[in-house]
């Protein structure tokens, strides 16, 4: 019974796609890195989603050395984007972005390129 009713309040819930955006200080890099990251976040309202999602990435700041040992600072930035979902099915679209290049081949090839790592990563298994 009781797993019944966690799946009905998570097909009832509110659901929010929610982008956090970290930046990662590295001495050693050549340019500013910056991290955008799509969270899925259950909430009543787009206020509530945005402070979870604050909340999310106030928690995931972190300090380590890199395997090179330097220092490597992933500091929250802020919440930049949250867009509620209509619905959750199999499929349906959840975040969309337009990319404009003067490059539209190799763009195109880039695609491509990253389709066949997927599927090669996915058949070493």
């Amino acid at each position: 019974m009781y797993p019944i009713i966690i799946i009905f309040n998570l097909i009832l819930m509110n659901w929010y796609i929610s982008k956090i955006v970290f930046s990662i200080e590295n001495k050693q890099a050549a340019k500013s890195q910056f991290d955008e990251q799509l969270r899925l976040v259950a909430a009543d309202s787009t206020e509530e989603a945005f402070l979870k999602a604050r909340t999310i990435g106030l928690n995931e700041e972190e300090i380590f050395f890199n395997s090179n040992q330097n220092e490597v600072k992933w500091e929250f930035i802020n919440v930049s984007e949250v867009i509620q979902m209509s619905k959750l099915e199999d499929g349906i679209e959840i975040y969309s972005r337009i990319h404009e290049t003067e490059e539209a081949g190799t763009y195109i090839n880039f695609i491509h390129q990253k389709a066949v790592a997927i599927r090669l990563n996915e058949c070493a298994y």
